[in-house]
């Protein structure tokens, strides 16, 4: 079963910080709007108040009934608006009309009236069949004399449109500022967390711009306390692993070293009782063919150790310091130097190109166990009478370092596995190497950040190209 993806620490910041700050902007909008509807009511409340006065002043007691003294001028005045009409019904007794609207809401039954003060509700009323949301207010009044005294109901009612429209506007103006200000916010918030995680972000360039074998401490002094706590645990686990990486290491130079020495005695004794036996007596040489195994079990050994020797110096415990130096002069030095091995077994080795400096950055003792690996390996796999080349090429701007024989080669299944350490390749080539020469180029040629190309040598045969950067 798989584990949920974890979301980065950028996003849970991120997330922590502004879903709290859309929550509270959605709260402020709505307590602003809820503020904005009551500010509205209540600037509509006082104009209904100040009208349902006004109507009652034009409403007198005349004899046994009431002269209204409103003007049609004044009536014209109160419904001209058609989006901001004023409904009024005046009625006396309550509910028993006088004057005005006839379908005005009546009170709530739960309100109990009080001579001169005036009440407030929304109501719903129906004009022209349609349903109209109504705020209505209420002005009770002492309308008949001490002998027959006499309630009168005065209402003035404006639909609530005007004051959702108003409370809207309010809110639109209100909520522009605060949603520019949440995102100004939202930047800062992503700009102060960008800035704040930037030491984890050189810590991780830190850790991935360096190579798996460099374990020298990351640097972070003016980094804050939380990342250099973290650099520091790091650079703890970099020193125990470079403590037990330089003991592999040590235990495998020392112990190359050792087998070494009693190695050479023991193939130069066997060579000495070698020709001593043969010289002394004909039929001895069954035994001479028995040392002759002996030797070449021996050298094989040798071989295997200068080779593990050169495996342990091909990595480094620290970074690599690459100098400038001449390839076209190191491949002379080491094709010399091959040429003897090469003559014993009968075989033509040249070089080509190269007349004109080749300048590098490279470690002169690594590229030169780098060549001579691929020099013994081709003299190695050569059959007597063949050919062995190593070419210099330069391109612009590189150089290529090509060594090419007309052994057997590699068929292109086994390339990729003979970088393999103590892989030897096909059955007819086994025996003759340790395993070990490629893998050797291979490393050397990583720590001088290029690779290691095999292709066919026309007619037959193989040929391993390196390419490298020339220095201007």
């Amino acid at each position: 079963m798989s584990r949920p993806r974890q979301l980065s620490l950028r996003r849970q910041l991120l997330l922590w910080l502004l879903l709290p700050q859309l929550v509270l902007w959605l709260a402020a909008a709505y307590l602003a709007h809820a503020m904005a509807l009551g500010y509205s009511n209540e600037v509509i409340d006082r104009s209904l108040a100040k009208s349902s006065r006004a109507l009652a002043r034009q409403v007198k007691p005349f004899g046994n009934g009431f002269y209204v003294d409103f003007p049609q001028a004044a009536r014209e005045i109160l419904e001209e608006d058609p989006h901001d009409r004023v409904y009024y019904m005046v009625s006396s007794p309550p509910e028993a009309f006088l004057l005005g609207e006839p379908a005005m809401p009546r009170p709530p039954a739960t309100l109990v009236p009080r001579t001169g003060a005036s009440y407030f509700y929304n109501a719903a009323m129906t004009k022209q069949g349609k349903k109209l949301e109504v705020r209505v207010a209420a002005l009770y009044l002492n309308a008949g004399t001490p002998e027959r005294p006499q309630l009168m109901l005065v209402q003035v009612a404006k639909s609530r449109a005007l004051s959702a429209e108003l409370a809207r506007k309010i809110l639109f103006d209100m909520g522009l500022p605060l949603l520019g200000l949440m995102l100004l916010t939202s930047v800062l918030v992503w700009g102060g967390i960008s800035r704040g995680l930037s030491p984890l972000r050189n810590l991780r360039r830190s850790v991935e711009n360096r190579s798996a074998r460099d374990l020298a401490p990351i640097e972070a002094e003016n980094a804050p306390s939380e990342v250099r706590a973290l650099a520091t645990a790091i650079n703890t686990l970099l020193a125990e692993v470079h403590a037990q990486v330089a003991q592999q290491r040590r235990f495998i130079a020392d112990a190359a070293h050792q087998l070494r020495t009693p190695l050479a005695g023991l193939k130069s004794q066997s060579e000495l009782v070698h020709r001593e036996l043969r010289a002394a007596q004909p039929d001895v040489a069954r035994a001479c063919r028995q040392l002759e195994q002996v030797e070449t079990s021996v050298e094989r050994s040798i071989r295997l150790v200068n080779q593990l020797l050169a495996l342990a110096r091909a990595e480094p415990e620290a970074g690599l310091t690459l100098a400038p130096l001449d390839l076209a002069q190191l491949a002379r030095e080491v094709t010399t130097e091959a040429v003897p091995r090469a003559l014993a077994r009968d075989i033509d080795l040249g070089l080509e190109g190269g007349e004109a400096p080749l300048t590098i950055a490279g470690h002169a003792g690594l590229l030169r166990e780098l060549l001579a690996n691929l020099l013994d390996n081709a003299i190695q796999y050569t059959p007597a009478g063949g050919e062995v080349t190593v070419t210099l090429q330069a391109g612009p701007g590189e150089a290529w370092l090509r060594v090419s024989d007309n052994g057997p080669g590699i068929p292109p299944a086994e390339r990729e596995r003979v970088f393999e350490r103590f892989y030897r390749g096909s059955a007819e080539n086994k025996g003759k190497g340790c395993g070990l020469g490629l893998a050797i180029v291979q490393e050397i040629a990583r720590r001088h950040r290029t690779t290691v190309t095999l292709s066919d040598h026309a007619p037959h045969g193989l040929t391993v190209a390196l390419r490298f950067t020339l220095l201007s």
